[in-house]
């Protein structure tokens, strides 16, 4: 289970931003996870990295800068879907789309031919973003496999996606895309800080927004558990271990701001903020 809400501007005022972004990554505590960094032998890359075995180098979030282009790439599960025999692991579909490019690998290729081969993996909604000239829009798209498809957005919106189709959103994503924008709306011309922390907030909602037909039938057992945004399974093992917000400026400066539990106890146990700068040279 994981949430993201993003807001995208190719061509912001001096003081606005090309990328706002909000996610929760919803996983098992247990799982072994690199936190947010520069990618070994990958220029301007950022993100944390699965170690789960099998699993190496995938991601669920990662972000990267190169030739007057952003690319972010997000992982969600669509939840209560059937599980392909050999599944192959999703992780590493935000990890090739965020590390290449080329003709090959930009936003409208590479999700072109994800949707022709997705069938293999166990069912997903992907996210990505490109962001390049201030003259060209940004390519915002969402491919999902059950059922094979593409959706494309405008930029200049608000965006909310969890792990249902985008048809039929959970409640605690339409309530947090709608207080997303409104804390755009409240916060952008503000303080940095003041942007960052309102929206580690929102991330870190244990409201339940319940009873939710559509987390209902996808989740019967533990639904009304997993209808928070910050999800938290009493004696599972599972919840939000990390929480991260992404922002690009309009001088193309990153800031990768991302906490994570670093035990096995999301009450009592450690958590760690790490906070990644980046001025991207174009």
């Amino acid at each position: 289970m994981c949430v993201i809400f993003f807001y995208v501007n190719s061509n912001p005022e001096k003081d606005g931003y090309k990328l706002i972004l909000a996610s929760n990554r919803d996983e098992f505590y247990a799982r072994d996870t690199k936190e947010a960094c520069q990618w070994s032998g990958v220029d301007n890359c950022y993100g944390g990295i699965d170690m789960e075995p099998g699993r190496e180098g995938g991601t669920w979030l990662a972000i990267s800068g190169q030739d007057g282009i952003f690319k972010v790439g997000a992982l969600l599960n669509l939840t209560g879907e059937p599980k392909p025999r050999n599944a192959v692991g999703r992780g590493m579909l935000v990890s090739d789309y965020v590390r290449n490019y080329g003709a090959k690998f930009d936003n409208v290729n590479y999700n072109q031919r994800l949707v022709e081969d997705c069938t293999k993996y166990s069912a997903f909604n992907f996210v990505s973003i490109e962001i390049g000239s201030p003259t060209s829009p940004a390519l915002v798209t969402l491919c999902s496999n059950v059922p094979p498809g593409l959706i494309h957005y405008k930029e200049n919106s608000c965006y909310g996606f969890g792990n249902s189709l985008p048809s039929a959103p959970f409640e605690k994503v339409r309530y947090g895309r709608n207080r997303f924008e409104q804390i755009i709306g409240e916060y952008e011309k503000r303080p940095q800080t003041e942007l960052v922390e309102q929206l580690m907030h929102l991330l870190k909602c244990k409201e339940k927004f319940w009873p939710d037909a559509e987390l209902q039938r996808r989740a019967p057992n533990w639904g009304e558990y997993l209808s928070s945004l910050n999800v938290y399974v009493p004696d599972c093992g599972y919840g939000s271990r990390t929480h991260t917000v992404i922002l690009i400026d309009a001088n193309n400066r990153m800031h990768f701001i991302e906490e994570t539990m670093r035990s096995q106890d999301p009450h009592q146990g450690e958590w760690h903020r790490n906070h990644i700068e980046k001025q991207f040279p174009f």
